[in-house]
């Protein structure tokens, strides 16, 4: 097939960051993939995308516009004709909808949170149809899509978009001494509460002195919230206890070096850099939203929060520093899930059986169209 991914933008992480995963695996099985992007956004993909060999382009550059992108979409899908048009997040597979029907071009369409703002969930709502399949990232996703986006179950596959590579760099136990490093990777956003982080972390600090004397957060990741951050950050005195990173590539280098981490989102689907923490060896404290509830075993690889929860979260934090031995055990835990439940086998099992029923779904259609063209149908 000649297949064309949408996507609202090119971001470094979210959605955007499967993108090499999935469109690698559509080449390998002969596929011929490009990506169009609404938006530029940080354009961290971008990079990326080139280095495996994936063409992109990018067709707006203002976030306000709604018209000028819709309709560079579909000139660029008439002029280039795909045989199926892949879409991803809210923006782009509504402008993916709209154009599919127009050209005839069938639709695909990734649901990657367990959450939609509501105006974005009517609108799906009533568009679900015009997309012959959706694909979950991840079980909570699914159960999502049924109940509050109301699709058929026979319409909606599950493909977590995510490789447990065992290649990758594992953290090492905390030595003894030195600093109890914890960490979190992601843009610096609203849904991913950081502010809440901040606060957990300055009031396990403020429960026992001793414990998170040793105590270090690392930040990974830039956004529209690091100026806020850093003034929260001065003003519950965190001094050099916080280490604000910004962009890290790869994010397994960054990983490898933390002894625990933390997931504070107020939603999730799959959530990629929680299970790249879980891959690296680390033992996880996270809200309960979105996959993290099923990948994360409290007790065993972890620990559940309520979203908002500074308490408890301090709490967390405190237990891996009290018992660092406890949280290395829970690492190697956390890894091994992670191993068994999303190897590169399983992804391309997946992926594979997918792509073949589409293709064989876009032929089908084809050959319909085809039928109802030709001229001995204008005579049944």
């Amino acid at each position: 097939m000649k297949v064309v991914y949408l996507i609202n933008g090119l971001n470094g992480g979210g959605a955007a960051f499967p993108m090499v995963q999935v469109l690698g695996l559509m080449q390998e099985l002969g596929h011929e993939v490009k990506v169009l992007a609404l938006l530029p956004q940080d354009g961290k993909a971008g990079p990326r995308l080139a280095q495996a060999g994936i063409s992109w382009e990018v067709l707006g550059d203002r976030p306000w516009e709604l018209f000028a992108p819709a309709l560079r979409l579909v000139r660029r899908l008439r002029a280039d004709r795909p045989d199926l048009l892949w879409t991803s997040l809210t923006r782009a597979t509504l402008y993916g909808q709209l154009a599919g029907r127009l050209l005839d071009i069938p639709v695909v369409s990734w649901q990657h949170s367990d959450y939609l703002k509501p105006a974005n969930l009517a609108f799906l709502r009533r568009t679900r149809r015009l997309s012959s399949r959706w694909i979950a990232d991840s079980e909570a996703v699914a159960e999502f899509a049924r109940t509050r986006l109301g699709i058929a179950a026979d319409r909606l596959d599950i493909w977590p978009p995510f490789v447990a590579d065992p290649a990758l760099p594992v953290a090492s136990a905390w030595p003894g001494s030195g600093p109890f490093r914890l960490g979190s990777l992601g843009r610096l956003h609203h849904s991913k509460q950081y502010a809440v982080l901040l606060r957990a972390f300055a009031r396990a600090r403020e429960l026992d002195a001793a414990s998170a004397a040793r105590l270090e957060l690392h930040l990974a990741g830039d956004g529209e919230e690091r100026a806020a951050l850093e003034s929260l950050a001065a003003e519950l005195g965190l001094g050099a206890a916080l280490r604000f990173r910004g962009f890290v590539s790869p994010p397994a280098e960054f990983l490898s070096g933390l002894h625990g981490y933390v997931q504070t989102s107020l939603k999730e689907g799959f959530c990629i850099a929680a299970h790249e923490a879980m891959l690296a060896g680390l033992p996880v404290i996270a809200t309960g939203v979105g996959e993290l509830a099923r990948s994360v075993r409290p007790g065993e690889t972890g620990w559940l929060c309520a979203v908002g929860d500074v308490e408890a979260l301090a709490q967390a934090m405190l237990a891996l520093a009290r018992d660092p031995a406890r949280a290395a055990a829970m690492g190697a835990a956390a890894r091994a899930r992670v191993l068994e439940r999303h190897s590169r086998e399983r992804f391309r099992s997946i992926g594979e059986r997918l792509l073949q029923e589409i293709s064989r779904e876009v032929a089908g259609g084809r050959r319909h169209a085809d039928a109802a063209r030709s001229p001995s149908s204008l005579h049944r």
